[in-house]
């Protein structure tokens, strides 16, 4: 279950950059999208994030079937959260929070890292756009995406914030379900209003 879990949520995130990488193509270089963005690359930037994400939790998944648990351990929580399993483990706790903070920088800042710097090179573009009903068409061209990084990203905030060890465990139990439930029901919502 933590294996899957992380798996899609690493394509997720690959994916919003493979994304971000097509709307920036197709603003910042219009004539040359056809080109570079045939349907071999498409299908080879898909795989690449389909296969990065099948693979980057290894590690992780590994590691955490090696720890101990008591048998009476209980995990108050809704899926296998890397966490919440190494909290419920008796074993040495130490390795695993390296690990884990890496892997969660791989996974959620690098590719936030990668969106911005390329609506910052749209937004560059779009700004160098003369007419209003371009510039106009530009953006309402990366609102839908934007609508979802920004809704995937706010609700790894909160996931993220509902760590602290001060917080009522229902807050922590509440912010995985926004992460992990409300995101994907809203992206078809959030396409279907461009078109």
């Amino acid at each position: 279950q933590m294996y899957l879990f992380q798996s899609f949520t690493c394509s997720e995130a690959f994916i919003l950059v493979v994304m971000a990488y097509d709307r920036y193509v197709a603003i910042c270089h219009p004539l040359h999208y056809p080109v570079h963005m045939t349907p071999q690359t498409n299908t080879a930037l898909a795989a690449s994030a389909w296969l990065t994400a099948l693979l980057l939790p290894i590690p992780a998944v590994v590691k955490i079937s090696q720890m101990a648990y008591n048998n009476n351990a209980h995990i108050h929580h809704c899926f296998c959260d890397h966490l919440a399993l190494v909290q419920a483990s008796c074993s040495d706790k130490t390795p695993q929070t390296p690990m884990g903070f890496c892997i969660a920088m791989v996974v959620s800042f690098l590719p936030l890292l990668l969106v911005l710097l390329s609506y910052a090179h749209i937004l560059a573009s779009v700004l160098r756009i003369s007419s209003r009903e371009g510039r106009s068409k530009a953006f309402s061209t990366c609102s839908s995406h934007l609508l979802v990084v920004g809704t995937y990203y706010s609700s790894i905030a909160i996931a993220y914030v509902s760590y602290r060890a001060d917080l009522l465990l229902d807050f922590h139990v509440m912010g995985n379900v926004v992460y992990a439930i409300l995101t994907p029901v809203l992206n078809p919502l959030i396409y279907s209003l461009r078109n």
